[in-house]
């Protein structure tokens, strides 16, 4: 169990395999290095999955991903939560749309006449949204209080009868799996030993290292499996692995690092997949990184939407952002450094980097002005003191 890489490299390696370093050159090979890319609904800035997008390609738009979804490139379904995915990778989805088609559980009961009503208004009409149908018992009540209609779309959705094909205002917009799906995908179940190996496959291919609990994170019962066939494959020298903090972390052999650390800041999004799983970011970045949307505002340390601000191989603080649409502003409502990243002063190549960043995720958001409003460090604030032109 030999460790051919510092600690160090491991980060850069893991930066490399996030597609950070290199950019990449569309949304089907951003997703495909990924693995899946989480959809989030929250909107105070731009939605958090064409922020991962955005973090990786030059020139990101959003019209990007909808003709990446529209030409089959790409589809929507459930990763550890909602998520594009490659479209090579459809006949994986399968294994849990089999187990709801078999009577697993989701969200909900079924109400199988409701799904029948449903199914046939969007063979007879083409593609619905649940906006589409009429609701007639009333109001509805709480934001979970599903009508029937959305409910069976939903079903039919994560049972694989229905495709999401575009999204309207972020309202999904169902057709049928047999007309939406492209002919030339491989819609052959997998068996449970392929099912293994594919997550263990894109995890490691996109985090370049990883333990039998990370690859099977949010997968229940799958644990046990991921670690005897990492064990298989380790014996057939396919895998080689290392110990750090009591742990045996799994990796291939011919893994390399070959992209430089540019003097560049990233600021990622709380569902970004580098930072997705907080214990892994604990323990290698040494980051200790919260979510603060559903904590109480007079509770929150850093503010409702932080993004983290990763500089080099480090992550040296957050930012709490709001895009002020109306007046076109980005505001910094809260910036925050870590302690000991600011010592004699502000560091220009840290700075330069920064404003960088800020700039580009402005215009990404539509602004063309940015605004700190408060920080942590007395020399951010006199800098920053003023809107600045992107």
């Amino acid at each position: 169990m030999s460790n051919p890489f510092s600690p160090r490299e491991w980060l850069q390696l893991t930066m490399q395999q996030q597609g950070l370093l290199q950019p990449q050159t569309s949304v089907a090979e951003t997703v495909s290095r990924l693995s899946y890319v989480q959809i989030d609904s929250i909107n105070v800035v731009e939605r958090a999955h064409h922020h991962v997008l955005h973090s990786r390609m030059s020139g990101y738009q959003p019209k990007m991903l909808d003709s990446a979804l529209a030409k089959g490139e790409i589809f929507e379904y459930w990763s550890h939560a909602a998520a594009y995915l490659p479209i090579a990778d459809y006949r994986f989805s399968l294994q849990r749309k089999l187990q709801l088609q078999n009577g697993g559980k989701h969200w909900f009961e079924p109400d199988d006449k409701v799904m029948q009503e449903v199914r046939a208004r969007i063979l007879a009409e083409g593609p619905l949204k649940a906006s589409d149908f009429e609701h007639s018992e009333g109001k509805n009540g709480a934001w979970w209080d599903w009508k029937p209609a959305k409910k069976a779309l939903e079903q039919l959705f994560m049972r694989g009868e229905l495709m999401v094909v575009r999204r309207e205002k972020f309202q999904k917009v169902y057709d049928l799996t047999a007309r939406a799906l492209p002919q030339n995908i491989n819609a052959k179940a997998p068996t449970e030993a392929e099912f293994t190996r594919y997550l263990i496959d894109r995890y490691l291919d996109a985090h370049a290292f990883g333990t039998a609990a990370q690859i099977a994170y949010l997968r229940k019962g799958l644990k046990s499996a991921v670690a005897q066939e990492l064990a298989e494959m380790q014996s057939q020298g396919v895998l080689a692995s290392f110990k750090a903090a009591g742990q045996s972390y799994f990796y291939y052999p011919a893994l390399q690092l070959h992209a430089p650390l540019p003097n560049k800041v990233w600021l990622l999004n709380p569902f970004d997949n580098l930072l997705i799983q907080r214990q892994r970011l604990k323990q290698w970045f040494d980051f200790d990184y919260q979510i603060e949307v559903y904590v109480p505002a007079e509770k929150r340390r850093y503010g409702y939407y932080s993004l983290a601000i990763l500089w080099r191989d480090t992550f040296v603080g957050r930012v709490d952002v709001k895009a002020d649409r109306q007046t076109g502003i980005l505001l910094l409502q809260q910036l925050t450094l870590e302690a000991g990243v600011v010592v004699n002063g502000l560091d220009e190549d840290f700075c330069a980097a920064f404003e960088t960043a800020i700039r580009e995720y402005a215009r990404f958001n539509g602004c063309e002005r940015w605004k700190l409003v408060k920080a942590n460090h007395k020399g951010l604030k006199q800098k920053y003191a003023r809107q600045l032109k992107c």
